[in-house]
């Protein structure tokens, strides 16, 4: 049995809404699908996995209250999630960042265009 986080009424696990104060216990009203709540007014996404590693694409980020996704920075990852090679993390960090790496490449290309005349 666990508690609702608001009125810690005690509930079934695939409780969907606490039936005492209605707060929504399961993602889209689907009992498999758990919605992770932030305690307290700290967000969700500072202790993320997904928020530390970048990949992260939920509209709410960086100050979500409730997720689906959440995976805790301090949980040992699964096997089912191989940590990223150096070789993902450069391809992450290039994506999130393409632009200032454009700007730069035209930078250089500009001054050595200068300097060879």
């Amino acid at each position: 049995m666990l508690s609702c986080p608001r009125c810690q009424a005690t509930i079934e696990p695939t409780t969907i809404q606490c039936p005492r104060c209605q707060l929504t216990l399961k993602a889209h009203g689907h009992p498999g699908i758990p919605l992770h709540r932030a305690a307290g007014e700290e967000a969700l996404c500072t202790t993320c996995r997904y928020d530390a590693d970048n990949t992260c694409n939920f509209p709410h980020r960086p100050q979500a209250q409730t997720c689906t996704l959440y995976r805790s920075v301090h949980q040992p990852l699964s096997p089912d999630l191989p940590p990223l090679s150096p070789g993902d993390r450069f391809r992450l960090w290039l994506r999130s960042h393409g632009g200032v790496v454009a700007l730069i490449g035209l930078l250089l290309v500009s001054l050595v265009l200068v300097l060879i005349r």
